[in-house]
C-alpha cells in the first residue's frame, strides 16, 4: 500500500509540475482526465496524498477561469473547503491557496468557493500559528472580496472586516498586503461598507503601513485603500483627516525617492479624500506644505466651505490661512488663482491687503510719499 501511495504521489507531482508552467500544459493535464483523479486523491485518508493533490489542483486553477471551472465542476471545492479547519498547516496552506486561485478569476467562481461554506471558518486561519496559512487565507478572502458588492457584504456580515483589521495590525511586510487590499476592495463598493471599516478601526493599521513599511508597493496599496475609504462622503473624509492621514499621504507623495506608482496612488488618494473633505482644520497645515497640484484641491474646499461658515472664516484668519494664500504665486487664469481670488473676496479688501507680502513695502512707500509731500 505504501509503495502504491508513493507511486501515486510521484505521478501527481509530475502532473503538478507540468501544469504549473503554462495554460496549454495545464489543459493537456486536464484533457488526460487528471482532475477527477486528483479530486479522488484529496478524499484519501493519507495526508501526503491530500497535500500533493491539492497543490496539483491549485497549479491547474491558477491559469484561467476555464481551467478553474473544470476543477469546480468536478466537485473539488466541496471536498477542499472542510480542510480549512484541518490541523495540518501544510494542507491548510495548499487549500487556501487553491481556493484563492479559483476565486480570483470571476464572480461565479468566487461564489462557488463561498458556497463551500468557508465563512466564518477561514477567518480563524488569519490567526493561525503558521505564517503562510495566515497569508494564504488573507489572499483567499481578498480574491473573494474584489469580485462583487454582495460577496464583500457577505465577508463583512461574517465578521471579516474586524478579522482583517486585526490581521493587518498583527502582520508586517509582504504578509500585510492581501489584508490591506481586501479593505480597499470592500470600501470601493459601498459607502456603508467603507464606514464599517472606519468603525472597525481600520484606518490606524493602514496609516501605519503607509508610514512604517519599507517596500513602496505595500505603501502604495495602503495609500490606495485609504483613498477608497475616504472618497465616499464628507464623513468618510473627515475620519481620515482627523486620523492625520492627509499629511502622511502628502509626505510620501513629495518624498523624492518614492516610486512612481506610490506617488500616483498617493496623489489619487489625496485628490479623492480632499474633494470630499469639509473639515477645514485638517486642511490648514496643507496650505504651506502641498505642491500646487494638491494645493488646488485644498483651496477648492476652502472656497466651497468658507462662504457658508462665518466661524470658519474667522478661524481661517486666526490660523494664518489667509496670510499663507497671499504668499502663493499662482499663475493668472489657473484654477489655483481662481480659488485664491474667490477666498479673498470673502474678506474686506483692507484685511487682504494687510496680509499681502508687499504690505509693509506699500506702507513705507506711502510714508515716503507723505514725507516727500512735506
Amino acid at each position: 500500500t505504501q509503495s502504491r501511495s508513493s507511486a501515486a504521489q510521484m505521478c501527481i507531482r509530475d502532473r503538478s509540475y507540468i501544469a504549473k508552467h503554462t495554460p496549454e500544459l495545464a489543459h493537456a493535464v486536464v484533457d488526460a482526465g487528471a482532475v477527477s483523479l486528483l479530486v479522488l486523491c484529496v478524499q484519501e485518508p493519507e495526508l501526503a496524498l491530500k497535500r500533493i493533490a491539492t497543490q496539483a489542483l491549485s497549479e491547474i486553477c491558477k491559469h484561467s477561469a476555464e481551467l478553474a471551472q473544470t476543477v469546480v465542476d468536478q466537485g473539488a471545492v466541496l471536498f477542499l473547503a472542510p480542510y480549512i479547519a484541518h490541523t495540518d498547516p501544510q494542507l491548510k496552506r495548499q487549500v487556501c491557496n487553491c481556493l484563492a486561485r479559483i476565486a480570483a478569476h470571476a464572480v461565479e467562481l468566487a461564489e462557488s468557493v463561498v458556497e463551500g461554506e468557508i465563512f466564518p471558518k477561514i477567518l480563524n486561519c488569519l490567526k493561525d500559528t503558521d505564517v503562510m496559512v495566515r497569508k494564504n487565507s488573507a489572499t483567499c478572502i481578498r480574491e473573494i472580496a474584489k469580485q462583487s458588492p454582495d460577496l464583500a457584504k457577505l465577508i463583512c456580515n461574517s465578521g471579516g472586516v474586524a478579522a482583517i483589521v486585526d490581521y493587518i495590525s498583527d502582520s508586517v511586510g509582504a504578509a500585510r498586503l492581501p489584508g490591506i487590499m481586501t479593505l480597499g476592495y470592500i470600501a470601493a463598493f459601498d459607502e456603508s461598507l467603507a464606514m464599517g471599516i472606519i468603525a472597525s478601526k481600520g484606518i490606524p493599521p493602514l496609516r501605519n503601513a503607509l508610514v512604517k513599511e519599507q517596500e513602496d508597493h505595500i505603501k502604495a496599496a495602503a495609500a490606495w485603500s485609504l483613498g477608497q475609504i475616504g472618497g465616499h462622503s464628507a464623513d468618510h473624509a473627515r475620519a481620515l483627516a482627523e486620523a492625520d492621514v492627509l499629511s502622511h499621504l502628502l509626505a510620501v507623495y513629495k518624498y523624492p525617492h518614492s516610486s512612481e506608482d506610490l506617488k500616483t496612488k498617493a496623489r489619487k488618494a489625496l485628490k479623492s479624500i480632499l474633494q470630499m473633505c469639509s473639515h477645514l482644520p485638517a486642511l490648514d497645515p496643507l496650505i504651506s506644505e502641498a505642491p500646487e497640484d494638491i494645493l488646488t484641491y485644498v483651496l477648492h474646499q476652502f472656497a466651497k466651505t468658507l462662504p457658508n461658515d462665518n466661524e470658519a472664516k474667522k478661524k481661517f484668519v486666526m490660523s494664518e490661512g489667509l496670510k499663507k494664500i497671499q504668499e502663493i504665486r499662482a499663475s493668472p487664469g489657473s484654477k489655483l488663482r481662481t480659488y485664491i481670488d474667490d477666498i479673498n473676496q470673502l474678506y474686506p479688501q483692507e484685511i487682504v491687503q494687510y496680509y499681502s507680502p508687499d504690505y509693509a513695502a506699500t506702507l513705507m512707500k506711502k510714508l515716503d510719499d507723505y514725507n516727500g509731500g512735506d
